[in-house]
């Protein structure tokens, strides 16, 4: 029963995210060389996802029950169902949109389960069901709501931080202390930032008063290579400085001294960012001033402890461990890095659909209005 569920959990993921969102067809120049049918292309990215969704299905469904599965299966075929009735069709936004109802839905159904008393759903499903939905929804306030255009980041954060606060009333645990410490360390995040922002503007008026940006942009430009040699050495130095610096010194010191460089050769400037930006996101990641490596240390057991679930006795986990456990992370930004200089499609499909409109047939008419005119009679002498 796991193999056939697994089989079609995949196949159908595939279709999706291969055909239905078309998200691999920034490919499609690579394939038009053996053929420019479509089906090639499709059939392509759907063996190869199949492949790899496979074995986590098959993970997935052992640990899953019956009645979690069928309400996941249901929320999903409602969802879809919904959207067939919006403008969205494909993209980002559709995929966005159609997980937060699939989320909704699977929280509607184990409410009116709870409710009604029905008990189709198990206590297990319906406890995962309770559990995972919240923080998914505050993700989806923070997340989703950029990815759909509703909100700048900026309010993102903002919705962020309402809902998480609703979320701590809901489970009764906002009190003064949380807020003044989660107020207290907000200030103490916000000041660090300004200093760095004033500690740069200084470093960057002194280097460029002794004409040091055009030295370096002079030095960048004459790499070997041209735009590959150029992207090549500035993502290996940006890597090798995250394991010192974190995002905020990087982008307000580093960045601006690369920027002159890049527009200088002809690299698209919002591309280049993309791959920056991947990059620099390695930087919460790097031993030993990962602010990620510290957070998971702060919540990792330090001593020896008994699981309350299984009862087992519990190793504690070391820093070395963390440590470890981020190097895969790093991999996959690093790949990331290199899908993005290969096929700048990826992150360049704006530029796909060029404008029809031909700016020297444009004709711009200004109506004409009549002005009274001004008689301010005969000049007066005293």
């Amino acid at each position: 029963m796991i193999l056939p569920l697994a089989a079609i959990s995949a196949a159908a993921t595939a279709y999706f995210f291969v055909v239905k969102l078309g998200l691999f067809d920034w490919t499609s120049p690579v394939f038009n060389k053996i053929s420019e049918n479509p089906t090639v292309l499709h059939g392509f990215w759907f063996i190869i996802l199949m492949g790899l969704f496979f074995k986590p299905f098959i993970g997935i469904i052992r640990t899953m029950t019956l009645s979690l599965f069928l309400v996941l299966v249901g929320a999903t075929a409602i969802a879809l169902e919904i959207m067939r009735f919006t403008d969205v069709k494909a993209g980002a936004d559709y995929v966005v949109l159609t997980m937060s109802i699939v989320v909704a839905m699977s929280f509607v159904l184990a409410v009116i389960n709870r409710i009604s008393g029905l008990k189709l759903l198990s206590k297990l499903a319906e406890q995962v069901v309770f559990v995972m939905v919240p923080p998914l929804g505050l993700i989806f306030l923070v997340l989703g709501t950029i990815f759909i255009g509703v909100a700048t980041p900026t309010e993102g954060g903002a919705m962020g931080a309402a809902g998480a606060m609703i979320l701590a009333i809901m489970k009764r645990r906002l009190s003064f202390d949380l807020t003044r410490q989660a107020a207290e360390s907000t200030a103490k995040l916000s000041a660090f930032v300004i200093f760095i922002l004033v500690g740069a503007r200084v470093f960057s008026l002194t280097f460029y008063g002794v004409d040091g940006h055009r030295w370096v942009e002079e030095l960048l430009v004459s790499l070997p290579g041209g735009q590959t040699g150029f992207l090549i050495f500035v993502n290996a130095f940006v890597f090798v400085l995250a394991f010192f610096l974190d995002f905020f010194e990087l982008a307000f010191i580093v960045i601006p001294l690369l920027g002159p460089a890049a527009e200088k050769l002809g690299i698209d400037l919002i591309w280049f960012g993309v791959i920056l930006g991947v990059n620099m996101q390695t930087s919460f990641m790097h031993p030993p001033f990962g602010f990620a490596l510290f957070y998971l240390r702060s919540v990792a057991p330090k001593e020896a402890y008994t699981d309350r679930v299984s009862g087992k006795r519990m190793e504690p986990v070391t820093t070395g461990q963390i440590y470890w456990g981020s190097v895969p992370f790093v991999i996959i930004q690093v790949i990331m890095v290199g899908l993005v200089i290969a096929f700048p499609a990826m992150v360049m499909h704006y530029k796909g659909a060029l404008s029809t409109v031909d700016p020297n047939k444009v004709d711009i008419q200004i109506q004409q209005q009549e002005m009274p005119a001004l008689d301010f009679g005969p000049p007066s002498i005293k």
